[in-house]
């Protein structure tokens, strides 16, 4: 049963996509196939203008399903880990602005989907946002090194990477996960205001934008992801 769910808001302009299980959003396959899904039909209706992708209070991700991550099956993790790159590639490469409204914790995989958003808005307070794979014994994927070093601060490489620091969402900013940082009852609105304020884009031009400046990243990503799944 998918626990992702979209609603039309501001006046019908903004599809507010929104995770919740009650647990940690944890991204299955399921999920990212339902969170592809949603963000396709949001830009097939004329009348929105921009996407929300929104987590529930206290929790935006806390990453890939750890059933299938610790379930011992080689193929079904790789499979998992590559679906996530064509998730985070599909909404960096959008037609349409995709803002994320990160009401908690993000991380892992959590957090590299707010890599592949236009704007991000984070909760303060005592919640954690970072890529903290080599600290629970993982290898960040190809794909997701390619987005790391895309969209996150050159100073905070090492660090946020390599040493797999994570940092509340104030701090975020500097590092390059947040643009924005809230109370958390705020942060799901103003994410829905800042997807509205972008109604001044015309959809083509923006296309066509994202085509040149982030094609060639885009590329790379599908190229890498491709690879993964040959090599099961």
């Amino acid at each position: 049963m998918s626990f992702i769910t979209t609603d039309r808001v501001a006046d019908g302009t903004v599809a507010l996509i929104s995770m919740d299980d009650g647990k940690a959003n944890a991204l299955s396959k399921q999920a990212i196939a339902d969170l592809i899904a949603a963000i396709d039909e949001a830009e097939a209706d004329p009348a929105i203008v921009a996407a929300v992708i929104a987590g529930r209070e206290g929790k935006f991700s806390g990453g890939f399903d750890l059933n299938v991550m610790r379930g011992g099956d080689f193929g079904a993790v790789v499979d998992l880990v590559a679906d996530g790159g064509d998730l985070v590639r599909h909404a960096y490469m959008s037609g349409l602005p995709i803002v994320a409204a990160c009401t908690g914790h993000a991380l892992a995989a959590g957090a590299l989907l707010l890599l592949g958003c236009d704007v991000r808005v984070g909760a303060t307070g005592d919640y954690k946002i970072g890529v903290n794979e080599v600290a629970i014994g993982m290898v960040l994927p190809d794909w997701a090194m390619t987005i790391c070093r895309e969209r996150l601060s050159k100073r905070h490489l090492q660090r946020g990477v390599a040493t797999a620091r994570v940092t509340n969402a104030e701090d975020a900013i500097d590092v390059g996960f947040v643009d924005i940082a809230v109370p958390m009852e705020d942060v799901v609105e103003r994410a829905i205001a800042e997807a509205a304020s972008l109604s001044n884009l015309d959809r083509g031009a923006y296309a066509k934008t994202m085509t040149q400046f982030r094609g060639d990243v885009a590329q790379t990503m599908a190229d890498q992801t491709q690879a993964d799944r040959t090599a099961i």
